[in-house]
């Protein structure tokens, strides 16, 4: 459905004032939705149309009952493709739909220009139309429950990809092809050398060390995978005794579960963005003066936050206007470092006039983990009182437990690593010299929940078809020791029972 006429004029208002601050983005194409619609949409992630399965009905319902209710109300939509497609919502106030048509714009000035959105699939809306064809076809063929019950496997464990595979080149699964050079008695471990030099070239300690350099590179041509592997889906996809029905539906899992991911590596920063420039566009001359108290009502609602919870919209905004007084003042370098006194660094500007150009660098370069670690402050944390809190049993309530700038910001950035998940990776195919399955969990402070493990463990024997195994660090004793000690345990699914035991773990390299 087109715009009509006064929204269409809004809309082209609004995207010259924004490309007017130096956004760039893609053709937005903006519809207008009424409320069943919007929250269907919204249980498909933003998209028209995906394939059947019972969770997007589930995920329907608990919106629409919300909406209903008036606990939560869907503002706005927009989905990273090109062009990129934006949902208004039918009934809201001419003031919200400038506030969104705004906040549009910014997002998708970040999808076109944010470094980890650049291998995304920008032709995703019929991508997912395929998709849901395919899948369709397949219940068609072999029954709704098979079909869907071998979706939900999938979607238990969609989370083991790794983000960054993208834009790194891991050590492949197979060993490269043997290098070394050999001679008439084996492997040649001596360098090129004189009669008279042969000892200073190669004394004892660089035979030894040669020799035990090629018996760990024979060890490791002899193990599969060649170097662990961080992809999975991937790796299942290519070794699982997997049914052609069962690899085209893995295969749909793994390109939806890779496509979203820029969006959960850089949650803050792209709310963050987008609020910061709706904010910016409409305080400076797009917003007529009579809807500026119920602008500031709805912004103040955007960025409120619960306590125990971080509202990314805040944190972002918050990080961007610092990163842009920072700059513009010149309050970073020597010179500001070298300023001590705390009334000299409140007068401290250099008027460098740097903000704009810091902030569209950033906006290229950075997730929010490497955004959050480098640009939120000591200042930052106290402001928007972001500290660690713990409950404690003895008076039954919520404490502080530190302040503490740098324990604040590792807990933070912890909690985004990964998207808060485990980070897992396939340590070994042939398992016991019998083809099962072994996983190596990096411990990060924080244990696997044996309940969870279970579940994803039956669920990968389902794409295994033989025992899958996972093994891992859990804390030792009576938990006063702090920190606590850690020993090695191995929780494995053999297809009819879960188990637990003792193994000596030994971290792979990450």
């Amino acid at each position: 459905m087109s715009l009509p006429p006064h929204l269409e004029a809004l809309r082209s208002d609004l995207e010259a004032r924004a490309r007017g601050y130096g956004l760039d983005f893609f053709e937005t194409r903006f519809e207008i939705v009424p409320y069943d619609r919007i929250n269907e949409i919204a249980a498909y992630g933003g998209f028209p149309t995906r394939y059947p399965h019972w969770r997007f009905g589930m995920e329907y319902d608990q919106l629409s009952k919300s909406s209903e209710y008036g606990l939560s109300k869907i503002y706005e939509m927009v989905i990273n493709t090109d062009p990129a497609y934006a949902y208004l919502l039918e009934g809201n106030a001419l003031m919200d739909q400038r506030t969104v048509i705004a906040h549009v714009f910014g997002h998708v000035d970040f999808f076109k220009n944010n470094y980890y959105f650049s291998q995304t699939d920008r032709k995703m809306v019929d991508k997912m139309a395929n998709h849901a064809t395919q899948v369709r076809r397949l219940i068609d063929k072999l029954g709704l429950e098979r079909v869907e019950a071998f979706i939900d496997v999938c979607l238990s464990v969609d989370n083991l990809v790794d983000p960054y595979a993208p834009f790194l080149q891991r050590a492949p699964a197979k060993a490269p092809e043997a290098e070394e050079l050999t001679g008439d008695r084996g492997p040649i471990f001596k360098l090129p050398a004189r009669e008279y030099m042969e000892d200073f070239i190669n004394p004892p300690e660089f035979i030894e060390e040669q020799k035990r350099k090629h018996k760990e590179e024979v060890s490791k041509r002899r193990h599969f995978p060649y170097a662990p592997q961080r992809d999975v889906l991937g790796f299942l996809l290519e070794y699982a005794p997997l049914e052609g029905w069962e690899f085209e539906i893995l295969n749909i899992i793994r390109a939806e579960a890779y496509y979203f991911a820029p969006q959960g590596m850089t949650k803050i920063m792209n709310e963050g963005w987008a609020t910061y420039w709706h904010s910016k566009i409409l305080t400076e001359g797009a917003l007529p003066p009579d809807e500026i108290i119920d602008y500031a009502e709805t912004y103040a609602r955007i960025v409120a936050t619960s306590p125990g919870s971080l509202n990314p919209y805040a944190l972002g905004v918050e990080i961007w206007r610092d990163i842009e007084e920072r700059w513009n003042r010149g309050m970073f370098g020597d010179a500001w470092e070298s300023c001590e006194r705390l009334d000299e660094r409140e007068r401290f500007d250099l008027q460098l006039g740097l903000g704009r150009q810091k902030m569209f660098q950033v906006r290229a370069l950075y997730n929010d983990i490497s955004f959050l670690d480098e640009f939120l402050t000591p200042d930052l944390v106290e402001r928007q009182r972001l500290y660690n809190f713990g409950y404690d049993p003895r008076s039954r309530s919520w404490r502080i437990e530190t302040r503490e700038f740098e324990n604040v910001k590792r807990r933070i950035i912890d909690g985004l690593t990964n998207f808060g998940n485990p980070l897992i990776a396939v340590r070994d195919a042939n398992f016991r010299n019998s083809a099962q399955l072994l996983l190596s969990h990096r411990y990060t402070d924080a244990p696997l929940r044996a309940d969870y493990a279970e579940k994803v463990l039956t669920n990968l024997y389902q794409l295994w078809k033989r025992p899958v195994w996972v093994e891992t660090f859990v804390p030792k004793g009576n938990g006063r020791d702090k920190p606590a000690p850690l020993e090695g345990v191995l929780l494995g699914f053999d297809g009819e029972r879960f188990t637990q035991e003792k193994w000596p773990h030994e971290p792979i390299p990450w």
